[in-house]
């Protein structure tokens, strides 16, 4: 079985309800709670040839208490546009997608699950050895094909990006809303824009934003992580309020060092540079 990491959206259809191709088929999705949720009666039909997905599924609550007992955890229903109109379908996101297929006794989805247990594999060196993980890491970008001196960048940068969570952390910042405020707020300071901000001035969507960022850019946001990590640590910051004032602080510094190299250079450091072309000449040339 091949998989598809490109998605081949659907010109016909809006952005955030399109179709995903997988094994040339389609799987209808829709955006829900910032992610993809998947129609899960179409990715029972792929990987089972099955005439009737909504019986087969049924089956599959009955012959796996488990999987049943937790389908209300795995599927929600959200409206989707059908032959017959829009409905509201049962759909998982990428990780109950990944449940529902390891429920499937199918020849077709035994690829998948070897798939799958590759990746927990890996995962578990990882965990074992971290240089595994930025390795790969690496690998990623090379085939992507970045420039090697972005990838240096981009890995350090993912190391500095490391060193600051794993500080709030300790500073009790536990949920993804306060490290979300507290990345944008840095962001906001050096760049003068939030990260949603940045993707939309960038012209990405679902994109990482650092994955497109310049080398300048990467290194001013090195910068102010550094700068806020090290802040944090001599102030002790403790709690939001105090570590949301260290991120501000950290920004400041990048942002006065971005403004003076835009003073002596005459050029703006904030660009609207991506590399989605990348994507689009990896598509070609397979």
């Amino acid at each position: 079985m091949k998989f598809i990491n490109n998605e081949i959206l659907s010109k016909t259809m809006n952005e955030k309800n399109a179709l995903v191709v997988f094994q040339g088929e389609g799987i209808r999705r829709t955006w829900f709670n910032d992610e993809w949720w998947y129609v899960a009666t179409d990715i029972i039909a792929i990987l089972t040839d099955s005439k009737d997905p909504k019986g087969y599924l049924k089956d599959m609550k009955r012959r796996d208490k488990s999987f049943s007992y937790g389908w209300g955890q795995i599927a929600t229903l959200l409206p989707i546009m059908t032959a017959g109109g829009i409905q509201k379908l049962n759909c998982v996101s990428t990780k109950g997608a990944f449940r529902l297929v390891q429920s499937i006794p199918s020849k077709k989805s035994e690829p998948f699950k070897q798939w799958l247990a590759h990746v927990g594999y890996e995962r578990v060196q990882e965990i074992e050895d971290p240089e595994l993980a930025q390795n790969r890491v690496k690998e990623y970008y090379e085939l992507k094909g970045y420039p090697k001196e972005w990838i240096d960048k981009r890995l350090r940068g993912i190391a500095i990006r490391q060193e600051l969570t794993d500080e709030w952390k300790q500073r009790d910042i536990s949920s993804d809303k306060e490290f979300a405020i507290l990345t944008n707020e840095i962001s906001r300071v050096t760049f003068g824009k939030t990260i949603k901000q940045y993707k939309e001035f960038k012209g990405l969507n679902k994109q990482n934003l650092r994955d497109h960022m310049s080398d300048w850019e990467l290194i001013l946001t090195m910068v102010s992580e550094k700068a806020t990590t090290d802040i944090t640590i001599a102030k002790n910051a403790e709690g939001f309020k105090e570590c949301k004032q260290s991120a501000k602080e950290g920004g400041q510094i990048a942002h006065n060092t971005l403004k003076e190299i835009e003073q002596k250079t005459g050029k703006s450091i904030v660009s609207e540079q991506n590399f989605l072309d990348l994507d689009k000449k990896k598509l070609k040339n397979k």
